[in-house]
C-alpha cells in the first residue's frame, strides 16, 4: 500500500482526519508540481529576455511551463522505470552543478565579478550578512513560507514507498538521509559569506584611494574591500544577493552548469511531486473513504498506473502555472504542507499517547512529547505566514471531517483514536466504580433477553427507547446445547449482531452465553453482564405466549427466570403484544417468505392467504416502536409503591421524540386505608366471565384432588409439581385485586381504542411454592388479554425517583 503522509495518518488517527488531510496533501502535491515548473519557466525565461521574448515576460513564463509539464506527464504516464531514469540522471546534473559551486567560490574573483559583489570566501562578507535585513516589507516568515517547499521533498519516497522493494528497512534510512544531506547542502550553499548584498556590476566602482569615500550600511563591507557601492543605498542596483537571482552562476566555476543545475533540480523536484500527487490520491480513493472519487483509484498496467489521477493533477497544475508568480504560489503550498505534517507529528504523538501495544517505534531517541511540540509549531507558523490562509485549510479540512464522520465509512485500521477511546472507556469506568450509587444518578440500565437482534424487534426498539442517552442496554441470546455444538454458532452470531445493531442505529450492545437450558444461560447474563457501574439493573423480556403449550419444563425455566432476577435484585418489565413478538420464523424462512421492510412498511408475500395476513400483522406489530406515535396517552396503572420504576419508565417514554405527543395518565387501584377491605372484597369485583376464562385456561394443569386422600394428593404432587392445586386456585381468586382490573383495563381501551398505546402498570408476582408457574402466566394472560400493547413493570423497590431520597 501507499505508506505517503495520507497513509500514516489516516492508519493513525482514522478515516475522519485521514481522508480529510489526504485530500489537502495531495493537492499540495500537484500545487508543487506548478511551483517547480514556474521555477524552471522564470529561469528559462531570465535568460532569453535580452534576446527571445515571444509576448511578455509573465505569458512567456505561462507559456514555457504548459510545454514543460506536458513533457513531465508524458515521462510520469509512461511508468516508474522512465520516472526513475529521469530522476537519476537529473541528479547526476545536480550533484556536478553542487560540485561547480563549491569550485567556483575558491577560484580567485576578477575585477568583473568583484564589481557584481563577489569577493571569494571573507570574514567580513559573513558577518555582515548574518544579520537579517529584510526590506520591501518581507519578514522572517514570509520568506519561509517561500523557501519551505524546498524541503517537502523528504516525504517523496514515503509517497512511492508502494513501489520499493522494502519499504520498511528503506523508508527511515532514505528520509534521515535526505534530511541530513539536504540540510548540509542548503547550508553550505548559503553564499552569505562570499558576495555583498548590494553591488552595481560596474567596473568602474573600484575605490580611488586619492578620493575619500565614506560607505554605511550595507555597503560598508564593500568599501573596505576596494568598491563603491554607496549608490546602491539611493537607487536600487542588479547585482548583490538581494537583486541578482544568477548569483550562483556568478559564483560557480562555469556558469553554464548552474543553470543545467537549476533545471535539474526544478524538473526533478516537479517530477517527484508529479507523481506523488496521483499515488497519494489513488491511494484515497481506494479506501472509497469519498465515494464519489473512487473513479480515480483505478490503476493501469503491471505497475498500476493512476493514469486518471495524472491528468487530475495535470489539470490542477496548469490551472496554477497561469498564475505566473513562484513567490504567489510558494506561500500556498507552504500552507498545505505544514498542516499534514502538523497532522503527521500528532498521530505520532496520539499512537504513543493511547499506549497501544501495536505501536512500537523503533527510533532510539524518538519522544512522544517532541512530535507534539513539531505538530503545535507548524499550526503556530500556519497562522504567522498568513492566518486567513491557515483558518481557510483548518475550515476545509474541518468540513471534510465532518462528511466523513456523517458518512461513517466502513473501514477499520485499529487507529489510535479507538485506542485512546477505550483507554478513556476503562478510565472512565473505574472513575465511575469509586462513586456510590445516588438515586439522583439512577439510569435504566436493561437486560434484554430477546433471543437474535433480528427475532423481537418489538422488545428491542422499545428497551433502547427507554435506554437510549439515559441508561445502558444489552440485548442479550442464550444458545441452548451442548457447548460443543453451540460455541461455534455463538461465536459467529456475536459480531453479526453487534454489526446488526449498528446498521439499525441501536445504541446497545449484544451479548451471548451457550448453556444446557434457557435458565441457566439467563442466570449467567443476569449476574455477569456489564462491567462495575455500568451493570444492567433491569431486565426486559417477552411474553410467552405460547405459554398453554410450550410444556411444563418451558413454564418453569421462564418463570424461575423471573425469580432469579427478582433474587438479584433487579428491576423487571415484561412486554405483552397480542399479535405475539417473536418474528424469527418469518426472517429465517427465506425460501418461504420475502419480507420487505421499508421504514414502517412491510410485505409478507407467501402461498397460503391466511397464513400471509397473519405475518403481515406480526411484522407490522412487530415494527410499531419504530415509527413515530400518534397523539394519544401512556396509561399508567400503579397498584404498590416499587421504588418508582413503574412511573420513571413511561416519563422516559414521553421524552422521545416518536413519543412527544403522547401524555401520562397515572391511575391507583383503591383508596389510602382500604387495602384490607379492598382485599376482602376483591373476590366480589372479579367478573364471572374471567373467573370461568381463568379457569378454563387453568383446567388441563390442575391436579383435581377431589375425594381422593391426603397419601394420593402427595404422590400426586411429588409426581407433577408444577400442578395446580385447589388450594392455590381458591387462594388466587381471593388474593390480589389484580384479576379484577382486566374488564377496567378493557373499558378504558374502548374509549380510548385509537389512542391508548402502552398502559404500563405493577407487575405480580408468583410466590415461591405458593402460587405454581402454570397458574402464575394464567393469572398474567387474563389480566393482559385483548389489550394494546401492556407493558408489566415491576421494581426492586430500591428507590429511582428524586422524592424518595
Amino acid at each position: 500500500p501507499c505508506g505517503c503522509a495520507y497513509y500514516m495518518i489516516s492508519r493513525s488517527l482514522g478515516p475522519e482526519f485521514g481522508g480529510s488531510i489526504g485530500l489537502i496533501f495531495a493537492f499540495a502535491n500537484a500545487v508543487g508540481v506548478s511551483m517547480y515548473v514556474v521555477g524552471f519557466a522564470e529561469t528559462v525565461v531570465d535568460l532569453l529576455k535580452n534576446s527571445a521574448i515571444m509576448v511578455d515576460e509573465m505569458n512567456d513564463i505561462r507559456i514555457i511551463g504548459c510545454i514543460t509539464i506536458v513533457l513531465l506527464l508524458g515521462i510520469s504516464v509512461a511508468g516508474m522505470e522512465w520516472e526513475a531514469k529521469a530522476q537519476i540522471i537529473l541528479l547526476v546534473i545536480l550533484l556536478v552543478a553542487i560540485v561547480n559551486v563549491f569550485v567556483g567560490t575558491v577560484i580567485p574573483a576578477t575585477n568583473e565579478k568583484k564589481a557584481q559583489g563577489f569577493f571569494n570566501y571573507r570574514s567580513k562578507i559573513f558577518l555582515e550578512n548574518f544579520t537579517p535585513a529584510f526590506r520591501d516589507g518581507e519578514t522572517f516568515f514570509s520568506v519561509f513560507a517561500i523557501f519551505f517547499p524546498a524541503a517537502t521533498g523528504i516525504l517523496a519516497g514515503a509517497n512511492i514507498s508502494g513501489d520499493l522493494r522494502d519499504a520498511q528497512a528503506a523508508l527511515p534510512k532514505g528520509t534521515l538521509l535526505a534530511i541530513l544531506i539536504t540540510g548540509l547542502t542548503y547550508l553550505a550553499m548559503a553564499l552569505s559569506a562570499t558576495v555583498v548584498r548590494d553591488a552595481t556590476g560596474n567596473s568602474s566602482s573600484i575605490i580611488n584611494h586619492t578620493t575619500p569615500v565614506i560607505c554605511n550600511g550595507s555597503t560598508a563591507v564593500a568599501c573596505e574591500l576596494g568598491y563603491d557601492f554607496s549608490s546602491c543605498e539611493v537607487e536600487k542596483c542588479k547585482f548583490g544577493l538581494m537583486n541578482n537571482f544568477q548569483v550562483m552562476t556568478l559564483v560557480s566555476g562555469f556558469g553554464p552548469l548552474i543553470i543545467a543545475g537549476t533545471f535539474s533540480a526544478t524538473l526533478s523536484s516537479a517530477l517527484a511531486s508529479l507523481v506523488s500527487a496521483p499515488k497519494v490520491f489513488q491511494a484515497l480513493c481506494k479506501d472509497n473513504i469519498y465515494r464519489a472519487l473512487h473513479f480515480f483509484a483505478k490503476g493501469h498496467g503491471k505497475n498500476n498506473e493512476p493514469i486518471r489521477g495524472y491528468v487530475l493533477t495535470f489539470i490542477i497544475s496548469v490551472a496554477f502555472i497561469l498564475i505566473g508568480d513562484l513567490n504567489t504560489i510558494a506561500p500556498i503550498i507552504s500552507n498545505f504542507f505544514l498542516a499534514s505534517y502538523a497532522l503527521i507529528n500528532f498521530s505520532c504523538f496520539h499512537a504513543s499517547y493511547a499506549k497501544s501495544p501495536g505501536w512500537r517505534p523503533a527510533y532510539k531517541y524518538y519522544n512522544m512529547w517532541l512530535s507534539l511540540m513539531g505538530a503545535l509549531l507548524c499550526c503556530v507558523v500556519m497562522f504567522v505566514i498568513n492566518w486567513w490562509a491557515a483558518l481557510l485549510t483548518y475550515g476545509i479540512e474541518f468540513l471534510l471531517y465532518i462528511y466523513v464522520t456523517v458518512k461513517k465509512p466502513d473501514v477499520n485500521w485499529g487507529s489510535s483514536t479507538q485506542a485512546v477511546t477505550f483507554v478513556s472507556a476503562v478510565s472512565n469506568a473505574l472513575s465511575l466504580s469509586g462513586v456510590e450509587d445516588h438515586v439522583k444518578n439512577f439510569r435504566p440500565q436493561i437486560l434484554v433477553l430477546t433471543g437474535s437482534t433480528r427475532s423481537r424487534p418489538a422488545l428491542l426498539d422499545l428497551a433502547h427507547s427507554f435506554s437510549k442517552n439515559y441508561g445502558l442496554c444489552i440485548t442479550c441470546e442464550v444458545f441452548v446445547g451442548p457447548r460443543s455444538e453451540t460455541v461455534d454458532e455463538m461465536n459467529n452470531a456475536m459480531e453479526k449482531n453487534q454489526l446488526l445493531l449498528k446498521k439499525k442505529k441501536r445504541k446497545a450492545f449484544y451479548a451471548a452465553v451457550a448453556c444446557d437450558n434457557f435458565r441457566e444461560g439467563a442466570e449467567s447474563l443476569l449476574q455477569a453482564s456489564g462491567l462495575g457501574r455500568m451493570k444492567p439493573n433491569t431486565l426486559m423480556i417477552g411474553f410467552k405466549k405460547n405459554w398453554r403449550t410450550a410444556g411444563a419444563e418451558a413454564v418453569q425455566s421462564y418463570v424461575g427466570i423471573l425469580h432469579d432476577a427478582f433474587d438479584f435484585e433487579y428491576g423487571t418489565a415484561m412486554l405483552r403484544v397480542n399479535q405475539g413478538l417473536d418474528v424469527s420464523h418469518i426472517v429465517e424462512a427465506e425460501g418461504l417468505y420475502d419480507i420487505v421492510v421499508s421504514g414502517l412498511c412491510a410485505t409478507v408475500y407467501c402461498n397460503d392467504h391466511y397464513v400471509a395476513k397473519m405475518n403481515e400483522k406480526l411484522v407490522e406489530a412487530s415494527l410499531q416502536f419504530k415509527k413515530k406515535q400518534p397523539k394519544g396517552t401512556i396509561d399508567v396503572w400503579w397498584l404498590f409503591d416499587d421504588g418508582g420504576l413503574t412511573l420513571l419508565l413511561p416519563y422516559i417514554l414521553t421524552t422521545r421524540k416518536k413519543w412527544k405527543d403522547c401524555k401520562m395518565r397515572i391511575f391507583m387501584a383503591g383508596q389510602p386505608g382500604r387495602s384490607d377491605l379492598d382485599k376482602e372484597d376483591s373476590c366480589s369485583y372479579l367478573h364471572f366471565s374471567s373467573l370461568k376464562e381463568l379457569q378454563e385456561m387453568i383446567e388441563p394443569f390442575r391436579l383435581h384432588e377431589g375425594s381422593k386422600d391426603a397419601d394420593q394428593i402427595r404422590a400426586l404432587q411429588k409426581e407433577q409439581p408444577w400442578k395446580v392445586t385447589d388450594k392455590e386456585l381458591s387462594d388466587i381468586y381471593c388474593l390480589n385485586n389484580t384479576t379484577k382490573l382486566n374488564p377496567v383495563l378493557k373499558e378504558q381501551c374502548l374509549t380510548y381504542l385509537f389512542t391508548l398505546l402502552t398502559p404500563c402498570r405493577s407487575m405480580p408476582i408468583a410466590r415461591k411454592e405458593t402460587i405454581s408457574d402454570f397458574l402464575y402466566m394464567a393469572w398474567l394472560d387474563i389480566l393482559t388479554k385483548d389489550l394494546p400493547p401492556t407493558l408489566l413493570i415491576r421494581g426492586n423497590h430500591k428507590s429511582v425517583l428524586t422524592f424518595y431520597s
